[in-house]
């Protein structure tokens, strides 16, 4: 796809976000009172603008086409706001916030975003080579232990950058009921580890990049997508200290992460691997 062909579609793209975005919201979060901050919408097409620009890179490097790159486009953000909504269920428990609805706003507007982007980047013509699978070639012990190591990591990262950050918004969670800490690591093992490996499985699958660049890449828009954009939002229930704080960490974080996804999952490199081959 030519440069000017994929910007034309990912303006359209992201017009439809934002008419999408409003209409869900007028249809689900309209009984729900937060007040209004100075600049939301400045912010709000900023996030926008960064989470299509990212999930174009990832569609027009895809292989995929029709409604599995609808599913998987629309499908990222969703799983991505879902569990950043758990999170908050579980963090911030006296703000007052009516989570049913704002899980109802994130899933219509999946549904209705989805068709989008199988028209604009799902029914292209030219012919892509099929890109290598993450878990080809690959026993169920070696997914397995990558697997397990892949979350053990995510956890380590998240605690790490987290205990890091912690002295600039502590007082701020003192106001709110933490769950223990046991609790607290159930929760990256169990869920949003694990979702967030399959995300990153996704992104190595669609970008079909190799090396550096895969690690890159992965990196890159893993932390846009789960870190930078979710937090650049102005929030009525976060004062922006912690927001800021919060975005420092997840940024790090997750992008270590995701690199590390890039290189423990990505395809081998063949000249590598016939070197050894060699020398064996």
């Amino acid at each position: 796809m030519k440069v000017s062909n994929a910007i034309l579609r990912a303006v359209l793209v992201f017009v439809a976000v934002f008419v999408i975005q409003a209409v869900a919201g007028l249809l689900v979060l309209a009984p729900m009172k937060s007040p209004s901050l100075p600049n939301a919408m400045h912010w709000t097409l900023l996030s926008n603008a960064l989470v299509v620009a990212s999930l174009v890179l990832v569609a027009v490097r895809s292989d995929w086409r029709g409604w599995r790159l609808g599913a998987a486009m629309a499908g990222i953000p969703l799983a991505i706001g879902c569990l950043n909504g758990i999170e908050g269920v579980v963090f911030l428990t006296n703000i007052g916030l009516d989570w049913r609805r704002f899980f109802a706003y994130l899933i219509v507007s999946a549904i209705l975003i989805m068709p989008v982007w199988m028209a604009l980047f799902g029914k292209r013509s030219e012919v892509a080579q099929p890109h290598f699978h993450p878990t080809a070639s690959k026993s169920v012990g070696e997914m397995l232990w990558k697997f397990l190591l892949s979350d053990v990591a995510y956890v380590f990262f998240y605690l790490g950058a987290g205990t890091i950050v912690f002295p600039y918004v502590k007082d701020y969670y003192a106001t709110q009921h933490l769950p223990a800490m046991s609790n607290l690591i159930a929760l990256q093992l169990l869920l949003r580890g694990p979702l967030f490996i399959l995300i990153c499985l996704l992104l190595v699958r669609m970008l079909g990049l190799r090396g550096l660049r895969s690690a890159l890449a992965v990196g890159a828009v893993f932390t846009l997508l789960s870190g930078v954009t979710p937090l650049l939002l102005p929030n009525p229930y976060m004062p922006d200290a912690v927001r800021w704080a919060h975005l420092c960490e997840v940024t790090s974080s997750n992008f270590f992460f995701g690199a590390m996804m890039a290189w423990l999952w990505g395809e081998p490199n063949p000249a590598r691997g016939l070197a050894l081959r060699h020398a064996a």
